[in-house]
């Protein structure tokens, strides 16, 4: 009888550490989690800031001017068309964007 007891206190001995040591494991993860959610955080925001100026979709007022300026020469012999580019072809891009009503946005935070 003494040694089903040993037997059941050895099994109850192993259980307790089992569960001792999930909640060692449980507390450190919670302890960390500030650090663990700051550096996602950082994480997002470069991929944010890698990705270009961000805007408001419904508040944002964009103009964009785009000029391409090519020369070429055109060529037609017997039906053939043949094309060659005389200079380097230049793009001159000009815009301006204005974000409008940024106080009454909401950004869910």
């Amino acid at each position: 009888m003494f040694e089903y007891l040993n037997k059941r206190r050895k099994k109850g001995q192993s259980t307790l550490e089992y569960a001792i040591l999930i909640i060692i494991i449980i507390g450190a993860l919670v302890s960390i989690q500030v650090y663990i959610k700051r550096g996602i955080q950082g994480r997002l925001k470069g991929a944010a800031d890698d990705i270009g100026e961000q805007f408001s979709p419904g508040n944002t007022n964009v103009q964009k001017t785009v000029r391409t300026i090519s020369y070429t020469s055109d060529t037609n012999i017997g039906g053939v068309v043949t094309s060659a580019l005389l200079n380097d072809e230049e793009t001159v891009t000009q815009g301006t964007s204005r974000i409008a009503n940024v106080e009454q946005e909401y950004w869910g935070s």
